[in-house]
Order: C-alpha cells, then sequence, then structure tokens
C-alpha cells in the first residue's frame, strides 16, 4: 500500500487572507489614536511571513515603536487562530482536484495539522473535505494542547499515526514548513515541500526536503510517476 501524508494549512488551505486580517487589525489596535503607520500591502506582508521575518520586526517595519511592536507580536500570537478568523482561509488552488486523483489512484490518504481538532472539523466541514479525510486518517492537536514549537510537536503527531495506521510499503509526506520535513525526516519517510503555504523555497531548502515543488497537484503528479508505484 502506498500512503499519503499531507499537511492542511498551505498545501490545502490558503492561510494568507487570514494572517493579513489579523495584521491589520493589530496594527490598527496597537497604533496610538494620532500615529501614522505604514500598512504593509498584502503581497509585502506575505513574503515577510514567507521569508521567516519576526512578527516584531513587521510591526516596526509598519511604523510602530519598539514598545508597540513587541505588544503587536503577542496579540498577533493571540489573535491569528482565534475562531472568529478562520472565516478568512479559502481552498489553494488545485488542492481538491488533486486529492481526488490520490483518492482515485487508491493511495491511502492521512491529514497531520497543527490545528486543533475544533478548527480542523470547521473547515473539513467548510470545504465538504470529509470523503477525504474520515476520522481515522486526521491527525490534529486536541482542543486542550498546550503548544511548544511546532517542529517539536509536529514529529509526535507523526510518531502517533505511524503507531496508530496500517502498514504502508512506501509513504510520502508533503508540506510547506520546516516542521513537516522534521517529522518526516525523524521516521525516514520521503518529504516533499510545496511552495504555495508559509515559507518561500529559500527556507524550505535550509531543511533539505527530498523534493520542492510549486503546489499539492504537482506533489501528486510527481508521486504518481515515481517508478516505484
Amino acid at each position: 500500500m502506498l500512503r499519503l501524508i499531507t499537511d492542511f494549512d498551505g498545501p490545502i488551505i490558503d492561510v494568507s487572507e487570514r494572517y493579513y486580517r489579523v495584521y491589520q487589525f493589530c496594527l490598527e489596535k496597537i497604533r496610538y489614536p494620532e500615529q501614522s503607520v505604514r500598512q504593509l500591502s498584502k503581497g509585502e506582508f506575505w513574503q515577510m511571513k514567507r521569508c521567516r521575518v519576526p512578527e516584531r520586526q513587521i510591526g516596526l517595519n509598519s511604523g510602530l515603536d519598539a514598545n508597540q511592536a513587541q505588544e503587536f507580536a503577542q496579540l498577533r500570537r493571540k489573535t491569528v487562530h482565534t475562531d472568529s478568523y478562520f472565516q478568512y482561509d479559502t481552498l489553494t488552488p488545485g488542492a481538491v482536484e488533486a486529492l481526488l486523483k490520490v483518492q482515485q489512484a487508491g493511495i491511502d490518504l492521512a491529514v497531520m495539522t497543527m490545528r486543533r481538532v475544533r478548527e480542523l472539523d470547521y473547515a473539513v466541514k467548510k470545504y465538504n473535505l470529509d470523503s477525504f479525510f474520515p476520522k481515522n486518517r486526521c491527525y490534529c492537536l486536541t482542543n486542550d494542547y498546550v503548544k511548544t514549537s511546532d517542529i517539536e510537536d509536529k514529529p509526535l503527531l507523526m510518531e502517533r499515526a505511524l503507531g496508530e495506521l496500517p502498514h504502508a510499503e512506501d509513504t510520502w509526506m508533503v508540506g510547506d514548513t520546516e516542521a513537516d520535513i522534521a517529522a518526516a525526516k525523524k521516521y525516514n519517510i520521503k518529504v516533499i515541500a510545496v511552495e504555495c503555504g508559509i515559507r518561500h523555497r529559500s527556507q524550505l531548502e535550509i531543511y533539505e526536503p527530498d523534493l520542492i515543488v510549486q503546489d499539492l497537484s504537482a506533489a501528486v503528479k510527481l508521486i504518481l510517476e515515481s517508478p516505484l508505484n
């Protein structure tokens, strides 16, 4: 059996609008009443996120002072995963078609994400993804899980998945961050990084995935054409 484990945000869901709306909210909330700030365009903001510019620096680049930038970073962390902002997420172009190809090819499909149960359930229901990801193929954080860092927490999800899922002769992981790469590498799973998510190619290269492609569609095409299949 061939298995594909895919991250959710990035390969399947585009989070850029949610992150940008939170940025706008935090900037407006933190600036002084008469203070002139420079709101970054969505393109500027997302490029900084993809290049891992620290939140504090994004605040400084937007015209906040040092203390405000610190407050901005803290508020952003508290706000970005709150329920009211998930409505701004959208499907990544081509993702559903790619999932259909995986399903039609008889590949076992699982999702592994740093979303909490309620956050994943919301999106799966909203975008009618239930047929791709039944409960026994969903690996995410419990609603009360205390996060440390993605690069530490995601390998724990991978450990759980490998302990619970049926044996597969060949497994691939697709993701858009260093956490996905770390989780796969720890368990000697082939990993394809996609450029359509929250990391720029230059950032992904640092962690040496097996391959870097544009999106989930390109990753699925590559897996289906692999000589091992």
